[in-house]
């Protein structure tokens, strides 16, 4: 697993920019993918130590990465935060019940996303 690596995925290249901002302040090497399969593929090649993920997505939503990021053995320890404008409680348990170790709705504070990041590492 890279140590300081932090893969953030979102379709929006504006949500992509505030999403790595407060990791990147404090050191963290960001990476990013704009869908779903971009984002598995990031996953394998690069074993980030977190990945925070938006839900709505191309190709494959954020529901589907998270569940294959958890269900296989090389991946699944890898933290993920769920990031997303779906913010209905049965969004949260979905996403949950998909391995997510964390579930947030957007609109965000940065220092908020970065301190429950912080805190599952």
């Amino acid at each position: 697993m890279a140590k300081n690596t932090i893969l953030v995925v979102d379709d929006s290249p504006t949500q992509l920019n505030m999403m790595k901002a407060p990791f990147e302040k404090n050191g963290y090497q960001v990476i990013t993918a704009t869908d779903g399969e971009e984002a598995l593929s990031m996953v394998h090649s690069e074993k980030p130590m977190l990945v925070v993920l938006d839900v709505i997505m191309p190709k494959m939503n954020g529901f589907q990465v998270c569940r294959k990021i958890k269900t296989e053995e090389t991946t699944r320890d890898i933290k993920v935060v769920m990031l997303t404008s779906k913010n209905q409680k049965s969004d949260a348990f979905w996403g949950k019940k998909q391995g997510a170790d964390k579930y947030m709705t957007k609109p965000f504070d940065e220092q908020e996303l970065y301190d429950a990041a912080m805190a599952l590492l």
